[in-house]
């Protein structure tokens, strides 16, 4: 019988529980939580910063996001930031219950939808030594590699073949999918018969960077099957019968996440303006004194910076914390902010935070730097969310376009 903890990313376990210590040290190796031996043999389990579901032989641990983030809105937040091409419709009709069920159905209808006319064929370049003439003969590797020698010949050619980016992909997904135990047996059976339909398609090496492929009319039908396809890949593990245990992971850091989201949002919205938008952005605190080594300065990694005509010209901070519960945010998070406005000249510093609440501006104190308090509620639909980094841009666009015009009166 299947057991279940269920524990919010923000709350630990209220009570101790029963586990096989091999089970314990396992749970613990996967980074989703923190598991701590309690009185009579008995463990507590904490969350450890990361969300997702790890299952263990026949417990099931899972960490959901804070703020009623379910699994559609993670996995929409996951493929934006890998992809800004991934739509909301994407992962439609995923439920928000058992991760590693709703993963395997949604894969399952997306693959059926993708092959429902059979497995798609392509091009691809290849680079072999034939003993016949295929295509065109590298003249240059023939005569470095193989001096005086007629046969084999390196030759290149255009194949026509079902062994094409897409369909890696896909059956890499599928394949590491039907490694999770305890799915359903309708799930399994699927699985495996979409496996099948990809026969003559090469494996993907676990860990190996996934092929590069890009959208088009022909592998249209395919996009959606092949974003879930990406995230399941970069996610999850799953170890079928090694040692005492099944095991299989989805785990994910959600501040790492929101950053990488916002980043790509932000890049995508700030695109209408002028400049140029870069994600952990280099800068130091403190000035640079000849007979100081490199080494030795104030390094800073700014989350994102927009820059125009080369200037730092808008900061922005993305913090994925819970506020206090009078809603106010930690200090030392507008001491960074006033760090680097300091260090990039910039006048207005943008800390956007994921959880719901309005704009707030604080004008530091004899200075001339403003930091905007920017919540974004992760709970929104996808469209929402886009909409309010839109939001996000026009408004720090306008402040530094205020700014721009202030100092120039000034100067006047």
């Amino acid at each position: 019988m299947l057991r279940s903890i269920v524990l919010d990313e923000l709350q630990g376990s209220a009570d101790a529980v029963e586990l096989d210590p091999e089970v314990a040290a396992t749970l613990r190796d996967t980074g989703l939580v923190t598991v701590l031996p309690a009185h009579g043999g008995l463990w507590t389990v904490l969350p450890a910063g990361t969300v997702g579901a790890v299952q263990v032989g026949n417990l099931l641990v899972e960490v959901t996001p804070k703020k009623k983030v379910g699994l559609s809105r993670l996995l929409f937040l996951l493929g934006y930031a890998a992809n800004p091409g991934f739509r909301p419709e994407d992962v439609a009709g995923i439920e928000d219950s058992d991760l590693f069920a709703a993963l395997g159905e949604s894969l399952v209808r997306q693959g059926l939808r993708a092959l429902e006319r059979g497995a798609l064929n392509g091009y691809v370049h290849v680079e072999d030594a034939l003993r016949t003439v295929r295509g065109r003969i590298r003249v240059g590797d023939q005569m470095t590699r193989r001096p005086g020698m007629l046969l084999p010949l390196e030759v290149a050619y255009d194949d026509f073949t079902v062994d094409i980016p897409e369909n890696r992909i896909l059956r890499a997904a599928i394949r590491l999918m039907m490694q999770v135990p305890r799915l359903s047996h309708d799930v399994r059976w699927k699985l495996a018969h979409l496996d099948s339909k990809l026969d003559g398609v090469s494996e993907l090496r676990f860990g190996a960077p996934l092929p590069a492929w890009k959208q088009s009319r022909l592998n249209a039908h395919y996009v959606p099957a092949l974003r879930l396809a990406e995230i399941i890949l970069r996610n999850m593990s799953a170890e079928a019968g090694l040692g005492r245990y099944s095991v299989a992971s989805f785990v994910v850091n959600m501040a790492t996440v929101f950053e990488d989201f916002l980043t790509t949002a932000l890049k995508e919205a700030l695109e209408r303006y002028p400049g140029e938008t870069v994600g952990q952005y280099p800068a130091f605190l403190d000035e640079a004194v000849p007979i100081r080594r490199r080494g030795d300065r104030v390094r800073m990694l700014v989350d994102i910076v927009h820059s125009i005509d080369g200037i730092p010209a808008m900061v922005f901070d993305a913090k994925y914390k819970a506020a206090s519960p009078s809603g106010a945010y930690p200090n030392a998070d507008h001491y960074q902010m006033l760090a680097y406005c300091t260090a990039l000249d910039v006048q207005t510093a943008w800390l956007v935070y994921a959880g719901p609440g309005q704009a707030r501006v604080r004008r530091i104190r004899n200075s001339e730097v403003s930091v905007v308090e920017y919540p974004i509620d992760l709970s929104q639909s996808p469209d929402d969310l886009l909409a309010r980094v839109q939001k996000l841009s026009m408004a720090a666009f306008k402040k530094w376009r205020v700014s721009q015009r202030n100092a120039s009166l000034s100067a006047s």
